[in-house]
């Protein structure tokens, strides 16, 4: 990606690719508590993170993370009811949340089935705000911005990250940390946090397997810099981590 300097990590499939990525939040969550206390990150819906969720809830991994220290959020939600088999907070929970001692009042969902969208980003801001005992973000550029231990990321065959969808002003917010719109492509309503929370977080970990996603990666990661078509181009921390986490077959169209 023209710009910005990430890592590439290619694992051979999917499998070895979640174990390599519950390895990896083991770590930052321990280096986080021991640091600051505390470890937050935010998940990201989608078939591969449910494997990882998975992982993360056995006993290989579940006990080596102190989980009464974790603050959970979600990177973005479609504003469906929590119990709709498409909601993020619903696999989340059930893959990893519903098996694993965190407080309940430590994980943060969007309330996606609000009857207004823009209501729930404004109430997800707010907690936020909160978690990280700063002001809600005004009207202008510059304000403190919540500053994540980890965001895991996806990307979807069309170029999408979190709820960033091509040719959406949500793309380029510079100010709200939050975003509610309806996205025509996929027919719903969706909350997403923007690139501001994005690209202020230590550490950011894009998650990509399978064959479909190779046309999408290659543009994304060495293509000409232009994000309205591929929003996750627009994920560049300012002084944190980028990482790319791909199976071969995700990787096979890369240089």
């Amino acid at each position: 990606m023209a710009g910005q300097q990430h890592d590439l990590v290619v694992y051979p499939d999917a499998e070895a690719l979640t174990r390599g990525a519950a390895e990896r939040i083991v770590e930052l969550a321990r280096d986080a508590v021991d640091a600051r206390g505390r470890f937050t990150i935010a998940l990201s819906g989608g078939n591969t993170p449910r494997a990882l969720y998975r992982l993360l809830a056995t006993p290989s991994f579940a006990p080596r993370i102190d989980w009464e220290r974790v603050e959970v959020f979600f990177s973005d939600e479609r504003c469906v009811p929590v119990d709709d088999d498409r909601s993020n907070l619903r696999m989340a929970t059930d893959a990893l949340l519903a098996h694993v001692p965190i407080p309940a009042e430590q994980v943060h969902r969007i309330h996606g089935e609000e009857e207004d969208p823009e209501d729930a980003a404004d109430d997800y801001e707010e907690d936020l705000a909160d978690v990280f005992d700063l002001e809600p973000p005004g009207d202008e550029p510059g304000s403190d911005t919540p500053r994540f231990d980890l965001i895991l990321l996806g990307l979807g065959e069309n170029g999408h990250t979190a709820s960033l969808f091509p040719h959406t002003g949500a793309v380029f917010e510079d100010v709200r940390w939050v975003a509610a719109y309806n996205v025509q492509e996929a027919g719903m309503w969706r909350v997403t946090m923007t690139p501001v929370v994005l690209n202020a977080a230590l550490n950011v970990v894009f998650l990509v397997t399978g064959r479909e996603k190779a046309p999408v990666l290659r543009p994304v990661l060495h293509g000409e810099y232009d994000p309205d078509p591929l929003p996750a181009q627009i994920v560049r921390p300012i002084d944190g981590n980028l990482t790319w986490m791909v199976d071969e077959v995700a990787a096979a169209a890369l240089p």
